[in-house]
């Protein structure tokens, strides 16, 4: 018969050896963790690729300046301007000879706008006035004005009836308005009208849109009941003027602006002749109607 004795010393090493042997499989367990860990983070990271970040689009090309680092940056929203722009300026005998390469960005969203305005970075941009005003832009980076399209007068377009500038009828519609960057006033001026009516998100359905023609092509597609834009003159093939409503205040229009830091007459005018060209050549009627500031002959 064992003593007392030896059976406590049996006991403990029996518990000695338990306990190395269980944390040999919890080392073991914890290890095949870590390493499963950091073949699933290799098999996602060769399965998804990096989303690419949601800002500006951008153009580019070399001019024949060769040894000159310089970029004439200009920023625009539509991409048909952004196209011409890039051609006509890589072409301009003043570009040539002043820059080395040309980036035109092409702005999808306010933080576009910000980005590129407020710090000043472009050379050249198609805003509006409020948004230069807001950041300052003149004043700080030298942005002067050198061309401007017309202000022009917003309207409640419908396919089918002319809309009703009342609460009774508006509600619940879906309406269409435009928010491309640097035109916040292109729903400012509805959003007011919907206000003052004691209409709201809340009530009706509003649907923002890029373009004045998409906004044209979501009106035709029943996508929404009323769009607010400008009424062009191709929209009589389209759309009835008596379905359009004018609202009470009026869009204030695009403007070209070119930082003038230095006395760079040259580049003034050689950009006034490029936005005019482009302006002539644009397939939309209301870039053709440009105004030139003074300083050039």
């Amino acid at each position: 018969m064992k003593s007392p004795h030896k059976s406590l010393i049996h006991l403990v090493v029996f518990l000695t050896n338990f306990r190395i042997v269980a944390t040999g499989k919890w080392i073991i367990f914890v290890i095949a963790l870590l390493i499963c860990g950091v073949a699933n983070f290799y098999l996602s990271s060769a399965n998804y690729s990096d989303i690419t970040p949601q800002t500006g689009q951008h153009l580019t090309c070399n001019t024949s300046l060769r040894g000159n680092d310089d970029v004439f940056s200009v920023y625009v929203t539509d991409g048909r301007i952004a196209q011409m722009a890039n051609e006509k300026l890589c072409s301009d005998d003043i570009i040539k000879r002043q820059y080395g390469k040309v980036k035109v960005i092409i702005g999808q969203s306010d933080y576009d706008t910000f980005r590129y305005i407020n710090h000043g970075v472009v050379d050249l941009a198609l805003v509006k006035k409020n948004v230069v005003d807001a950041f300052g832009a003149d004043q700080i980076y030298g942005l002067t004005k050198i061309a401007s399209h017309p202000d022009y007068s917003a309207f409640f377009i419908a396919l089918r009836e002319k809309p009703r500038l009342n609460k009774e009828y508006l509600l619940g519609k879906r309406v269409g308005l435009l928010d491309y960057p640097s035109s916040r006033s292109g729903h400012i001026v509805p959003k007011t009208v919907m206000q003052g009516l004691g209409l709201s998100d809340a009530n009706i359905n509003v649907v923002y849109y890029s373009s004045h023609q998409e906004l044209r092509n979501a009106l035709l597609a029943g996508d929404v009941d009323i769009i607010s834009s400008y009424w062009a003159q191709d929209d009589n093939k389209r759309f009835s003027r008596n379905y359009a409503t004018p609202l009470q205040q009026s869009v204030s229009g695009m403007q070209w602006y070119l930082k003038m830091q230095t006395q760079n007459t040259d580049l003034f005018c050689a950009m006034q002749s490029v936005v005019h060209d482009i302006a002539m050549e644009h397939p939309r009627p209301y870039y053709k109607t440009i105004k030139l500031e003074e300083g050039c002959e």
